[in-house]
């Protein structure tokens, strides 16, 4: 009687063997803590020359926003406001960098959208 699976895997695996199930559980495992570990970091850029500096986490949630007392002009609150938007956009894109550079170093390049 032919074993169907050349002895390796289980039935209804399509032929995937023990231990590329075991490898694929393992990096899922480590893409769940990797994920966790990111979301927990925080993120800081500044703006104006450090005028103005955000702080974020990983879940893009805004921790922190530090305006530096001189650069409060009420003739110019637009300047101010462009300031803000532009160290929190900075800090989410830093926060978005180092999420790729993480899952790529884990994915090994194989190019799993992340």
């Amino acid at each position: 009687m032919a074993k169907g699976f050349g002895g390796r895997g289980m039935p209804g695996m399509g032929g995937m063997n023990m231990n590329m199930l075991k490898q694929a559980q393992k990096m899922q495992q480590d893409m769940m803590r990797m994920q966790q570990e990111l979301q927990e970091k925080e993120y800081q850029a500044a703006a104006g020359g450090g005028v103005v500096s955000a702080t974020v986490n990983g879940k893009h949630e805004l921790k922190a926003l530090t305006i530096d007392p001189e650069a409060v002009d009420p003739e110019d609150v637009e300047m101010l406001q462009d300031m803000i938007v532009a160290a929190v956009n900075e800090a989410m894109r830093a926060a978005d960098g180092d999420a790729a550079d993480t899952m790529s170093k884990l994915t090994g390049g194989l190019g799993l959208p992340f």
